[in-house]
């Protein structure tokens, strides 16, 4: 038989007496309103206020909560919207006590500390619904067991970024998440992690509420929806009000003046030490300050009521959202809308994927049980809308695969394939069919990676007698023809070879007093063993590796090296494909040709462009043939054959020009501009054949640079003030995927300085990422697309200032 209300009041009556401490009043008075309830026949909910309670209540109340599961209390609602008193050590076992009838856990961790949010996130809880606002996890990771949990809400969380692989693998009745104003951006790793909930048909990055024709929100009264106990919140949901005795912390008629008086960084800015870390969440600090519209904002989402906000004092956009499709009108019929014809929405707490283009449509394409996004409803036309738009501009699996199959089924077809094959002589159909296997077989793998690996080159290494340096790479370029190798050049002039697979030093040269930064390499390709290296301050040097030494603690030899005129400002060189020759372009409108037998200067072509030419590329099969890109927005092919005064053609960029390259084959030049301008030109005569369309930042200083990725099938792209690559296919345009570059702490920002595609692994690329925080290094990150790892350290990256990271490729 269950304990009614009134032995569990005297049991703990007793209980205090025993310990000798006065009942605490706030679990006094929430047993009193218990008790009420359940003469009334209404449900018993015992709700506990945490910020009345004290460490000397915590056994009383411990003992209390054990005994509710086989008591007549129907629910236990436990609130924290302040600063805790009681010690955050008392907080989980309180918590955990409950393990029936647990509803609400309402709860702010600002005063609660790292170990118990991650507690929290490894445990779990049994609770119903959990109120996480402002949370600090930095990356999502909430592995615990979330049975019971149907409604998570973790807006204003502004340190999350990411989700973990194995997030919301125990939320199996997770109906309702909300996500407001976090930085969350990847929509890739983000549909993968929300597919893993099946019930989720209630989702919100922001909060979009309808506007009527005269612009004022639509939005329900203080007093509607209240009326029945019930709140619509756009899906036919029977969920009860937000009443005081759901949340009697929320005052509504509480001013906004002390709200916003609650400095929530006032406890944790001692802690700043945590955030170089590689933990999961961030308590670094952050002043935010809460109005009264984010406190109506923290509801859980299955509470969430539209109040009138006129007098709200946060800023708030407004969404227009064009018809690009015949939709239905109230009869039935479908209608072409006007050009004018817009679906205005206000906006509040956007997290940053609702910037990304198409993010709507794409999150409607990847969650096929969803029915609510950001408040509003998923109709069956916006479902097919969103499938068209998704179809049109993106891709699920590489080479444009609709299915994911199984690696084992691939090669067993590959197998059969090939027998059938031989039995026919066939050799050019089984050509065929191997190069459409592993193809297969790549999307196979990266259909199963959402989130790709990303492992870091060590940068040290032992360089003056038996002392550790930290290298500080500036450029990087793999070997031509040995996988295994790679070059970089440093911020300090000295130029080392990496085995990237093994990770060892094959050959260092130290800087000798007379390079600066390097930042134009290439390799020879009939002379493996050579390259070319040039520096900001004009310096240009052939080095043949069998002649470096591993270390600078044996003496560098200058047998095989040869030094060339200087270029002054040199930002890139490249070598034509007979190695007979090399270009050198920099901070001028000239371009210098140089012959490699010799160690001559052959030639300066002047004027060559407008403003200055920072990329020069030769063709890779042809060896008279260059382009350049230059800041005068302007892209020119040259044939040396012609003694260069005019070029061959001109293509135009609406932005100045970062980068310019050959596809592998020389079909096509890729073209980079400022702030993620990039374009696919026909090599042969300039023609434009794809514009990739990636959303521009508004900055100036935003340069981007792109490469091939996987021969010229994949185009990798990435810019200085973001820090993210995007691989888009280079035959349709469509979006593949985007990689997120994460940082270990609060405040480690970082940006893409560079980037090749691997030339030997199938959507395998490396990353010269740098942070902004000054006391960091650059790093390359390897990139393994179809390859998961499900603990891949993440990393940001040092910035520099822009007449560094504008220069060179």
């Amino acid at each position: 038989m269950a304990t009614d209300i009134g032995t569990l009041e005297k049991r703990y009556f007793d209980a205090c007496k025993r310990q000798g401490i006065p009942p605490n009043k706030t679990i006094v008075a929430a047993l009193f309103k218990a008790k009420i309830k359940k003469a009334r026949r209404e449900i018993s909910s015992f709700i506990i206020t945490m910020d009345g309670l004290k460490d000397v209540d915590f056994c009383t109340l411990l003992d209390l909560l054990k005994e509710v599961d086989a008591s007549e209390i129907d629910a236990v609602d436990m609130i924290n919207r302040s600063e805790c008193v009681l010690s955050a050590e008392y907080v989980s076992p309180l918590l955990h006590a409950v393990s029936k009838k647990l509803r609400v856990v309402d709860i702010c961790d600002i005063s609660l500390g790292k170990d118990f949010l991650l507690d929290l996130a490894q445990r779990g809880l049994s609770c119903q619904v959990l109120n996480l606002k402002s949370s600090h996890f930095r990356k999502l990771g909430m592995v615990g067991k979330f049975m019971h949990m149907h409604t998570l809400n973790l807006d204003f969380s502004a340190s999350l970024t990411t989700f973990r692989e194995d997030c919301f693998s125990c939320m199996p009745n997770l109906r309702s998440l909300s996500l407001c104003e976090t930085k969350i951006t990847n929509m890739w790793t983000t549909s993968a992690a929300l597919t893993k909930l099946p019930l989720l048909d209630e989702l919100r990055f922001q909060n979009c509420i309808h506007c009527s024709d005269s612009n004022s929100p639509t939005v329900q009264s203080g007093n509607e929806g209240q009326c029945s106990g019930r709140i619509a919140l756009g899906i036919h949901m029977d969920l009860p009000s937000p009443g005081d005795e759901v949340f009697p912390h929320l005052e509504l008629n509480m001013d906004d003046e002390d709200l916003n008086d609650y400095d929530i960084g006032q406890d944790v800015r001692s802690q700043n030490e945590d955030s170089s870390d590689n933990s999961e969440v961030d308590f670094s600090g952050h002043d935010h300050e809460f109005g009264l519209t984010e406190l109506l904002s923290e509801i859980p989402l299955a509470w969430v009521e539209l109040a009138d906000l006129q007098n709200e004092q946060i800023s708030s956009g407004t969404l227009d959202m064009q018809d690009e499709y015949p939709f239905c009108t109230e009869s039935g019929n479908l209608t072409t809308p006007t050009p004018t014809a817009t679906k205005k929405y206000i906006s509040r707490h956007p997290s940053l994927i609702c910037y990304e283009k198409n993010y709507r449509e794409y999150m409607i394409a990847s969650l096929p049980n969803l029915k609510v996004l950001d408040n509003l409803p998923i109709g069956k036309i916006d479902r097919e809308i969103a499938n068209d738009i998704f179809t049109r501009h993106f891709e699920r699996l590489p080479y444009n695969r609709l299915d994911k199959e199984s690696l084992v089924t691939i090669l067993q077809k590959r197998e059969i394939r090939a027998n059938l094959s031989s039995r026919k002589k066939c050799s050019t159909l089984s050509r065929k069919s191997q190069h459409f296997y592993s193809r297969s077989l790549s999307a196979a793998k990266m259909g199963s990676c959402a989130w790709p690996e990303l492992h870091p080159l060590p940068m040290r290494g032992s360089v003056v007698r038996d002392e550790r340096r930290n290298f500080r790479p500036r450029q990087f370029e793999y070997h031509p023809s040995d996988s295994s190798l790679m070059v970089f050049g440093t911020l300090d002039g000295e130029v080392v070879v990496m085995n990237h697979e093994s990770e060892n030093i094959v050959s260092y040269i130290p800087s000798l007093g007379a390079m600066n930064s390097v930042l134009g390499l290439c390799w020879l390709k009939k002379y493996p063993s050579k390259l070319i290296a040039g520096s900001d301050n004009g310096s240009l040097r052939l080095y043949d590796i069998q002649h470096m030494p591993t270390t600078s603690r044996r003496v560098y030899s200058s047998c095989g090296s040869v030094n060339f005129d200087e270029f002054d400002q040199l930002t890139s060189v490249h070598v034509n494909s007979t190695d007979e020759l090399f270009v050198a372009s920099g901070y001028s409108k000239d371009v210098a040709l140089y012959d490699i037998s010799s160690g001559r200067r052959l030639q300066v072509f002047a004027d060559m462009h407008r403003a200055h030419i920072n990329v020069v590329k030769f063709a890779n099969h042809s060896p008279s043939l260059f382009a350049t890109s230059s800041f005068d927005r302007d892209v020119k092919m040259w044939d040396i054959r012609q003694k260069p005064t005019q070029p061959c053609y001109t293509a135009s960029s609406t932005r100045g020009n970062v980068m310019v390259c050959f596809s592998p084959d020389d079909h096509y030049l890729l073209v980079s501009a400022v702030d993620n301008e990039v374009k696919q030109l026909l090599a042969v005569d300039g023609r434009l054949h794809m514009d990739f369309g990636i959303a521009s930042t508004g900055s100036s200083q935003n340069y981007t640079r792109s490469y091939y990725m996987s021969g010229r099938d994949y185009v990798i792209s990435g810019s200085c003030d973001e820090h993210v690559v995007r691989i888009c296919c280079a035959n349709t345009g469509r979006r593949l995927k985007d990689v997120s570059l994460q940082g270990k702490g609060a405040g480690a920002s970082m940006f893409v300085q560079s980037l090749r595609g691997d030339p030997f692994r199938d959507f395998n690329m490396s990353v010269l990422a740098a942070y902004v925080r000054p006391s960091s290094s650059s790093e390359i990150l390897k990139i393994n697309l179809v390859a998961s790892s499900e603990h891949d350290k993440s990393h940001s990256h040092k910035q520099k200032s822009h007449s560094v990271t504008g220069m060179g490729g």
